[in-house]
Parts: structure tokens; C-alpha cells; sequence
């Protein structure tokens, strides 16, 4: 593996007052991750159906401005809910309050519930994966528009494992990309966004792989990093945000880098 190991933690934006949010992002820096990432949804995904959740993206400002070290972005935010180039915009402002540390993870979106009730036509899956492919190259052009531009080339990360589409999307335009299931799945997802990447003359190396983990290192890690797993994404929910499984993730990828770098 030639990409350091990374750790971040999704701060599930669900069941918790924000000062509790905030509490679990200042918690998490001092911690040592990497990222810090929430998710883009109006409702929570566990628990109860109707409990506290708080929006996205005015969220991730307030991060900006409340972290110094780590980056920090959506895991993903949903391409249906803001137009291309306004979602273009508001990320490269997040990007000059942060510094530079602004991740745009997106996604095609999912949930049906944030849909109905905030007024946007679910359409279908095939539907929602063309707008997304519509919307990539509008985003990344309003970049080149705006002034000022942005401080970095900012970082895409895709969410998704669609074979079809989804993977070659994120061959055109990510520089992470977010997969799902277990390492024999993350393995065959992998090999086919390998083969995207060489139709179309890039270098699958320049694209960090990323996943979430639900056990801890001594589990999983080395079956992920067999995978070609190098980001490690920790969620956790309030109002608790239990960083305890973080931090041996923390532990894990320093030694993990250090025994890489002597090799």
C-alpha cells in the first residue's frame, strides 16, 4: 500500500443537541483523525424516526470555522437537494472558511422520506444517477467561474458502488471514493473501478479508497487494507458519540504507518 492510512469518524448529525455535535467534532480532532465528516439527510437513519437532526451544510460552516486541523465534508451530500453550480459555490466558501480542508462528498441520494417531504421528486435510481452525472461537470466548472477561486483543487469523493455508472463517475471526477459492504464486495467493486479508471487513461493509484468499519482493527483491518482500503470511516450517533472504537482506529493507523514507512 503506497497511501498512508487515514481515519476520519462521521458525526451522524442525529439525536443530539448542536453543542453536543460540537463537543463530538472538537472531541474527534484532539483525538487525532484525519477527517470529520457528517452525513446529508432532514431525518435521522436509526433510532427514532422523528428525533433531533440538524441540516448539512450550514453545519460543515460552522466546522470551518470551529476545527483547524482536520478535514471536513459530507459522507455524501445528496446531488438532488441544491443546484450544481450553487452547491459549487457554497463548497468553495466552506473551502476558504476551512483553510483548505473542505472534502465534497456526494452522492446520488437515497432516502425517500428527506424527498417527500422536502418537496423533491424522488424520480428512480437510474434517474437520480443522471442527474448526478449532469451535475459532476457543472460543479467542477462553476469552480473555474467563481472569484475567488477556490484555495485547492477541492477533493471529490463519490459514495457508491453502481458498476454501470456509478464507479465510472467517480473514475471521471473523484479523488476518493466511498464504498460499501464487506471486503469480499469492496474487492470486486475496486477491480471494476480499477477497469473504469484504465478506460478512460487514469491512474487508479490517484484515487484514495475509502469505507466505513464496524469492528475494530484487530477484525477487520487487515482483510480492508487487502481490499485496497486506506480510509477508515468511523460512525457514530448521539447524543452519546462514543469515540472509544475512533481511537483504536487512531492507535491502529500510527502503527500501521509507522511499520509501513520502515518496510
Amino acid at each position: 500500500m503506497t497511501t498512508p492510512a487515514r481515519v476520519a469518524v462521521q458525526i451522524q448529525p442525529q439525536h443530539a443537541d448542536y453543542a453536543q455535535i460540537r463537543r463530538a467534532v472538537a472531541a474527534a480532532e484532539e483525538a487525532g483523525v484525519d477527517i470529520v465528516y457528517n452525513w446529508d439527510h432532514f431525518f435521522p437513519l436509526s433510532g427514532e424516526a422523528d428525533g433531533k437532526h440538524f441540516e448539512c451544510w450550514t453545519m460543515l460552516g460552522a466546522w470551518a470555522e470551529a476545527t483547524s486541523r482536520v478535514e471536513i465534508g459530507a459522507l455524501v451530500t445528496c446531488n438532488s437537494y441544491r443546484n450544481p453550480e450553487l452547491l459549487a459555490d457554497m463548497a468553495r466558501t466552506v473551502d476558504h472558511i476551512s483553510d483548505g480542508r473542505l472534502i465534497l462528498g456526494i452522492g446520488a441520494g437515497w432516502f425517500e422520506r428527506d424527498y417527500t417531504e422536502y418537496g423533491y421528486e424522488f424520480g428512480t435510481a437510474g434517474s437520480r444517477l443522471n442527474d448526478l452525472s449532469e451535475a459532476l461537470p457543472r460543479i467542477t466548472k462553476r469552480w473555474s467561474k467563481l472569484n475567488p477561486a477556490p484555495t485547492r483543487d477541492i477533493p471529490i469523493l463519490i459514495g457508491g458502488g453502481g458498476e454501470k455508472k456509478t464507479l465510472r463517475y467517480t473514475a471521471e471526477y473523484a479523488k476518493i471514493w466511498h464504498g460499501f459492504g464487506d471486503s469480499e464486495t469492496l474487492t470486486r467493486k475496486r477491480d471494476v473501478l480499477d477497469k473504469w479508471c484504465h478506460e478512460i487513461g487514469r491512474n487508479p493509484a490517484e484515487i484514495e479508497r475509502s469505507a466505513g468499519v464496524g469492528g475494530t482493527p484487530d477484525e477487520v483491518a487487515e482483510t480492508m487494507v487487502a481490499a485496497g482500503i486506506t480510509q477508515f470511516t468511523v460512525g457514530v450517533s448521539g447524543p452519546d458519540y462514543d469515540l472509544g472504537s475512533v481511537r483504536d482506529w487512531v492507535a491502529w493507523r500510527d502503527d500501521f504507518n509507522k511499520a509501513a514507512a520502515s518496510a
